[in-house]
């Protein structure tokens, strides 16, 4: 279960402060533009020298991150498209990735931030696929064009979507899956940022549907649905992640209530988005040991 190893960004994260990393957080969750992270960035000194470049360095660098081929022989990966009724435009379209093999295999949901489907999700479901899981890593801008190749524009259109919408295309997309002619008819489902806190709904939607969730630093699900949870849930935190983190003790104590399955990992040392290896926030160590875990997690609880 070793994941593979691959180039480091360009960027020490410990050459980076850390006022620019929380300013990065703001842009990537949208609430600050691209133009104002880069002047606010620009504004803060270290020793008398801007730090324009450390803002400029956090900027995700997807070619260098690929961790798994296109033409790995380990799996097949195509695109496809499937109905999504009640979802923005009742269609959608998703990157599956099937094991070398016969199958049928357990099934992984793979979901993605909060700007589409862009390179490195596609990568992490091709790592799900190697690991021997049917993967689906469904783009939730496909109603609109697609993820349009840069992570900016993705967030913008992601934005503009009716949020209830893009959750049901994110079910949609789930019992797709499951009900797939590969699929042992187990589910899991794991997501990063926007896509953990969709894991954490997909779990109190699907019940007894979802046998397995691992939501990457990903907001809570509702107190009042906690009970529908039947899935096992791995949570994943990251050490700083201030917005993130206010919410583990009141859905630990849902969890609790409910009798859920349930175990938290928080990894100290991260920042918010450590698993992704396309910018500097990446912990290599940290995102090794939560990837290995979340294949052991799946394959223990997806098993047929």
């Amino acid at each position: 279960m070793t994941q593979p190893q691959t180039n480091q960004t360009a960027v020490d994260p410990k050459q980076i402060d850390q006022r620019v990393f929380d300013l990065y957080d703001e842009y990537c969750h949208g609430r600050i533009e691209r133009r104002e992270f880069l002047t606010r960035s620009a504004a803060i000194t270290v020793g008398g020298t801007s730090c324009l470049w450390m803002a400029q360095a956090l900027f995700p660098r997807y070619a260098e991150a690929q961790q798994i081929s296109f033409t790995d022989p380990r799996m097949r990966a195509t695109y496809v498209d499937y109905p999504s009724p009640g979802g923005t435009s009742g269609e959608m379209r998703g990157y599956l990735v099937q094991p070398a093999g016969e199958g049928p295999f357990p099934a992984v949901l793979v979901i993605h931030e909060n700007r589409g489907l862009n390179p490195h999700i596609e990568d992490v479901a091709r790592r799900a696929g190697v690991a021997g899981f049917l993967a689906l890593a469904p783009d939730g801008l496909s109603p609109v064009g697609g993820y349009p190749g840069n992570d900016d524009a993705g967030r913008e259109l992601q934005r503009g979507l009716e949020p209830a919408q893009l959750d049901q295309d994110m079910i949609n997309s789930a019992r797709y899956l499951k009900s797939h002619a590969m699929s042992n008819g187990r589910l899991g489902a794991t997501g990063f940022c926007w896509g953990g806190g969709m894991t954490n709904r997909l779990a109190v939607e699907l019940g007894a549907d979802l046998q397995a969730g691992v939501p990457f630093y990903g907001a809570s699900a509702a107190s009042a649905g906690v009970p529908r949870i039947q899935a096992a849930m791995l949570i994943i935190l990251a050490g700083t992640d201030p917005r993130i983190n206010a919410m583990w003790p009141e859905y630990e104590a849902a969890l609790e209530a409910a009798g859920v399955n349930y175990q938290m990992q928080l990894y100290d040392g991260t920042l918010h988005g450590f698993h992704n290896n396309s910018t500097p926030r990446y912990n290599e160590a940290a995102a090794a040991l939560a990837w290995n875990r979340t294949v052991g997690f799946f394959r223990e609880h997806l098993s047929a």
